[in-house]
């Protein structure tokens, strides 16, 4: 790994975890999260809150988006000359774009009833469903308590909200997309449809990262604006790149075809579905089967065999690679563009 890759990484590390530690114990951490609390509310609750988000925070993850964040960061004070934030403070407010993947997750695996999460039992089948749920949710909710922890200008921290709050409701409208869709095994939105789906909801944290980083750096709100867009493409771009895993290899952690089990319409689905449309019965047929035996079923092998058929699975990977190039050589930084590139994977480079 790049040497300072690795000290951006054990420095967000540090940043996250000071931003939810192990336990409620921890010193001045329940004040700057709650305030004042009644005397019933005791540690032990609120440690209900925390377990189920640090035990999937500390599996790991790629922690590209907080990356990117710092990396952009840094372009934008080299080129404003004056940055708005001091870099320990910028590394502080990473757990913005982490715990939001974070909380995401959690709901994403209720929503599409999934039972791992990076090779371990989803959050929802360890600690139940009522409890993944509202410690996802208060995540959510936790993650701009770093934006309060800062010195720095009242205006500057509402832009970060604002910025925040933005994202997260495009987040959400994503999912919302997302989930009609696989609830309805006979709908195939057009292509238009799903990118913008997958702008909302993968692309958001990309831009989230950009933005946040530019903002700190010194850049104007229209010039983050701009970044952040073409992050969210890189977004798309991975997005399509880990449909196209699913359907090959199997993401890591999780089993080959687990999208045809939830029902996803991937971009090698609608691919297919817009050379062979005559195809979009079978494949429906396919998506209820395995919904309803799991991943298991035949269904799955079945319809990705009928997927290969059209070369849409690799028409759909030439388009992720594609798109991630075009967008990183728009940063014009070096730094970006080896992040990026080393993410793909050697058979899609």
């Amino acid at each position: 790994m790049n040497t300072e890759f690795k000290k951006i990484l054990e420095n967000i590390e540090y940043a996250l975890n000071v931003a939810l530690p192990q336990t409620a114990s921890e010193k001045d951490w329940c004040p700057a999260s709650f305030g004042t609390l009644p005397k019933g509310a005791s540690s032990e609750y609120i440690d209900k809150l925390i377990e189920p988000n640090k035990a999937l925070v500390s599996l790991g993850g790629k922690r590209w988006r907080p990356l990117l964040m710092m990396l952009c960061y840094k372009m934008a004070a080299e080129k404003s000359g004056h940055p708005a934030l001091k870099e320990e403070q910028t590394y502080s407010i990473t757990p913005l774009v982490e715990f939001v993947h974070t909380a995401s997750l959690i709901h994403d695996d209720i929503e599409d009833n999934a039972d791992l999460r990076r090779g371990k039992p989803a959050a929802h089948i360890t600690y139940g469903l009522d409890t993944a749920l509202n410690a996802g949710s208060w995540l959510y909710f936790e993650a701009p308590v770093c934006i309060n922890r800062l010195d720095t200008q009242d205006s500057f921290k509402l832009e970060l909200y604002k910025t925040y709050t933005n994202e997260l409701r495009r987040l959400h409208l994503g999912q919302a997309m997302d989930i009609f869709w696989h609830r309805n095994p006979e709908v195939f939105p057009p292509e238009e449809e799903y990118l913008a789906m997958v702008k909302c909801k993968t692309g958001t944290l990309a831009s989230l990262a950009a933005k946040l980083g530019c903002l700190a750096g010194g850049l104007s709100a229209q010039e983050a604006e701009n970044f952040g867009s073409i992050a969210a493409d890189i977004g798309i771009g991975f997005q399509i790149i880990d449909d196209v895993i699913n359907l090959t290899t199997g993401n890591p952690g999780k089993k080959r075809g687990d999208d045809i089990v939830e029902g996803k319409k991937s971009l090698p689905v609608l691919v297919h579905t817009k050379l062979q449309p005559e195809d979009k019965k079978a494949i429906a047929a396919y998506m209820k089967e395995a919904a309803a035996a799991g991943i298991d079923s035949p269904a799955v092998e079945n319809c990705i065999s009928l997927l290969q058929k059209s070369g849409c699975i690799e028409k759909a990977a030439e388009r992720g690679r594609c798109l991630i190039e075009a967008s990183c050589e728009q940063f014009h930084s070096e730094q970006i563009h080896t992040l990026f590139t080393s993410m793909i994977p050697e058979n899609f480079r």
